[in-house]
């Protein structure tokens, strides 16, 4: 019997860094034959988009458009794994990257089907926590949810994303810390520190930055994942036990802004810097047209925090033009295509 292909789930909260090191582990595969699958949260692709720029093959890049990847396995998951059963002959390792707001465990049971347990494996879950994020409370700000608690005794001490972000720890093989660049060292200790308490015992935990890591730490962990899930605990789990549904904070939702208006990567990251100080908006995510330049320049923003980057040529026939995915709580009801916009046109008028 053929042995069987392993599988490397790769999850973590929004704007943790799980395209950047997909994108490095891409480029670095030593000789590797990837697949990728990618799920996104929102209506437009853009980590799939990034991802198919530095593969030789596009079709190596499948792209799931439902942000709850746990709740869609069989309807959406499935069917992908069985399309790549197909030609399982020239692929070595295949990577998954659920979005940032999936929980890791439900995907997990899937790879327990009689349809797929023959033929693949899960190698690793592999967590990626932007130290950052962690050290400032932008992801679970613990200091306001303790105020909460204590003003009022009725209030659960976790809100829905804390246990989100725990059930992603608690499925780890491997803890991926990221942005430890951006932070002091004593910072970035007590960071570990908090996540070492919510991982299971002996579960490695490493650092990077930029999202440079050696295949060899993400690849080849052999941890059989699927055959051990009683020892990964899971909030989603312990709700239906206790016979209530599993939901994800109807609050949090995306949209897609054009930016039509005249801007620059500088004047619309400020843009994009007010609203965030507006709004609860955990992501953006997106690429930009630089007028009378070839390349497409790629937009990542995590709180205040923005980067932008060049990734490839503009195609020919394809429509260049500035678009952006905004993650955050009620979105739709902030208008903030037309706040943009706005925005820019009297920052160039000024």
């Amino acid at each position: 019997m053929a042995s069987k292909i392993p599988v490397t789930i790769i999850t973590g909260f929004l704007g943790s860094g799980k395209t950047t090191l997909i994108r490095n582990l891409i480029q670095n595969a030593d000789g590797r034959r990837l697949a990728v699958i990618v799920n996104e949260f929102g209506e437009m692709g853009i980590d799939g988009e990034i991802l198919k720029s530095c593969c030789t093959n596009e079709e190596d890049v499948l792209e799931l458009s439902n942000g709850c990847l746990c709740c869609t396995v069989q309807e959406e998951f499935l069917p992908v794994m069985l399309k790549l059963m197909e030609r399982k002959d020239t692929i070595d390792h295949i990577i998954i990257e659920t979005s940032g707001l999936a929980l890791p465990k439900p995907l997990l049971h899937a790879f327990n089907w009689p349809e797929l347990k023959p033929q693949i494996t899960v190698d690793a879950v592999v967590t990626v926590v932007d130290a950052v994020g962690q050290a400032t409370g932008e992801i679970c700000d613990r200091e306001r949810v303790q105020a909460q608690r204590l003003a009022d005794d009725s209030l659960d001490h976790e809100t829905p994303i804390e246990e989100l972000f725990e059930d992603q720890l608690s499925c780890a093989d491997l803890v991926v810390m990221t942005k430890k660049d951006l932070i002091g060292d004593a910072e970035f200790d007590a960071v570990k520190t908090i996540i070492a308490n919510k991982v299971r015992p002996n579960v490695k935990m490493v650092s990077a930055s930029n999202g440079i890591l050696a295949t060899d730490i993400l690849l080849g962990i052999n941890a059989e994942a699927e055959n051990d899930l009683d020892n990964r605990h899971s909030h989603h789990e312990e709700d239906h036990a206790n016979g209530l549904e599993h939901e994800h904070d109807d609050h949090i939702d995306s949209v897609v802004v054009d930016i039509v208006a005249p801007h620059t990567p500088e004047s619309l990251v400020e843009v994009l810097k007010e609203l965030i100080e507006e709004h609860e908006i955990y992501r953006v995510k997106g690429f930009i047209n630089i007028e009378n330049k070839p390349m497409r320049m790629v937009l990542q923003g995590v709180s205040s925090r923005f980067e932008h980057y060049f990734d490839r040529k503009w195609k020919e026939g394809e429509t260049r033009k500035t678009s952006l995915v905004i993650i955050g709580d009620e979105l739709h009801e902030k208008n903030l295509d037309a706040v943009i916009n706005e925005r820019l046109t009297v920052s160039t008028a000024n």
